[in-house]
């Protein structure tokens, strides 16, 4: 019982893994897509959003998914999606 219940969860971490893995490119490509259509933002917040940004998509690579994820998502509530 306690085999199957290791295999179970063991499981159940890696498609949740999995599905954050792909969840970062979407909020990437989104943030990218809102930036191209040049939002009007202060300076600062531009700058924000630029920070989160690149720092989403280095967690990305490091495979931190749910740190990109958090901090992407900081770069979309600047840009109000």
């Amino acid at each position: 019982m306690k085999i199957r219940f290791a295999a179970l969860f063991g499981a159940l971490l890696l498609v949740s893994a999995s599905a954050l893995a792909f969840h970062c490119p979407a909020d990437m490509k989104k943030i990218d897509e809102a930036l191209a259509k040049n939002p009007k933002l202060s300076a600062q917040q531009a700058a924000d959003v630029k920070k989160f940004r690149a720092d989403g998509e280095t967690l990305h690579k490091a495979g931190k998914h749910q740190e990109s994820v958090d901090t992407l998502a900081k770069a979309m509530k600047i840009l109000g999606i």
